[in-house]
């Protein structure tokens, strides 16, 4: 099971949380999402102790965490967690938006997959 979050702007004009799953099923001896379309990939990583203030999504895009412990805010005060393993689709492109920081002593190592 991989831990999905998605951050979307609702029709109140700000950013909001949903948590699920990615559906895997069955292949050989494995479990696979299906195939999803993605137009680029970037790999970024950030110093212990780092934090960005308010900000949208520049794109709809996953985030994939591969090191690092942050926790994201939303502007009606929701928070969570995102871990190595976890993957953030960001669809908040407009309104709101959220905030994140470091919460652990290593780097934020991430993978980005703009969405085509």
């Amino acid at each position: 099971m991989i831990r999905l979050v998605r951050l979307f702007t609702a029709a109140d004009g700000q950013s909001h949380v949903q948590e699920s799953t990615l559906d895997l099923h069955p292949l050989d001896a494995d479990s696979a999402s299906g195939w999803l379309h993605a137009e680029s990939v970037r790999f970024q990583q950030s110093p212990p102790g780092s934090q960005l203030p308010w900000h949208d999504a520049p794109q709809r895009q996953y985030v994939v965490t591969l090191t690092g412990t942050l926790e994201f805010t939303t502007r009606d005060g929701r928070t969570f967690r995102l871990g190595p393993g976890d993957v953030l689709l960001a669809e908040d492109t407009a309104g709101g938006g959220h905030r994140w920081r470091l919460i652990d002593h290593r780097p934020w190592t991430r993978v980005y997959i703009k969405l085509a």
